[in-house]
């Protein structure tokens, strides 16, 4: 998928559409690649003089991939349910491309589970253990 076809996946967009191609394989494996620029918001203030990607946000690009496994997710809103087991290993910088693999481990009704990992120039940066939900505008609202 280019970005065009996941923003019809997705409902995220820029700035926070972390993705600029994936493939979902018939393994249960979705690849996922953005490439960071280097004016990305999140640099500016981290870290002045040497900017490196936030953690929250490698984790992010690797959710975002993650839902591009649900075949039945278009139109809904993915949500983070919880992280476990994150990992950071290396550090993320402009100008590198990131790489993330995913596949999902368990469904339980609106629930997903799932790893993944996101490597940039051949080295781990970073690797989670993660759930997050799909649910619709009115479960959203009924939720608050």
């Amino acid at each position: 998928m280019n970005r065009e076809e996941i923003m019809g996946m997705l409902p995220h967009r820029g700035p926070m559409l972390l993705l600029d191609e994936v493939n979902a394989g018939e393994d249960g494996e979705a690849v996922g690649k953005y490439t960071v620029r280097g004016d990305e918001f999140f640099l500016q203030g981290h870290f002045p003089g040497y900017p490196i990607v936030p953690g929250v946000i490698q984790c992010e690009m690797i959710a975002q991939t993650a839902v591009l496994l649900v075949p039945d997710g278009r139109g809904k809103m993915p949500v983070y349910t919880g992280m476990n087991n994150v990992r950071f290993k290396h550090p993320l910088l402009p100008g590198d491309t990131a790489i993330m693999r995913v596949r999902l481990t368990a469904r339980k009704g609106v629930f997903y589970f799932a790893e993944g990992t996101l490597e940039a120039g051949g080295k781990l940066c970073t690797r989670a253990e993660f759930s997050f939900a799909l649910i619709t505008k009115k479960e959203e609202n009924a939720a608050k």
